[in-house]
């Protein structure tokens, strides 16, 4: 495994442990379908949050939730959909993005909706 996938996961873990603090309960990790990838799915009270993690070193070449464009929306969203639909789920849902910056943890609730 490369030292930039590894960046990432090691990010992912820092995102859950960070959940898991805040009294989220983690449901899925690294949930992957023919549409794509979500990194976490979580669940908070009665809703179902997918958070996408970004992670950077530094912000000098911007936030790195400035990644998670319309494109990377859509492609969340619809896995979503997928995820939802399998398994009947029928709880509020939202979208959260974790940034990581060194090793400051930003996360940003409702960070987008739902683009189908």
């Amino acid at each position: 495994m490369n030292i930039a996938k590894l960046f990432g996961l090691s990010g992912e873990t820092m995102a859950a442990n960070y959940l898991k603090k805040n009294k989220y309960k983690i449901i899925e990790r690294n949930y992957t379908v023919k549409k794509g990838e979500i990194d976490i799915i979580a669940k908070e009270n009665n809703e179902i949050v997918f958070v996408e993690v970004k992670r950077r070193k530094n912000s000098d070449y911007g936030r790195p939730s400035e990644n998670v464009d319309l494109k990377k929306q859509k492609k969340i969203t619809s896995v979503a959909e997928y995820y939802i639909a399998i398994n009947d789920i029928q709880a509020y849902t939202r979208f959260d993005v974790i940034e990581i910056v060194g090793d400051e943890i930003i996360h940003i609730k409702n960070a987008f909706y739902a683009v189908f």
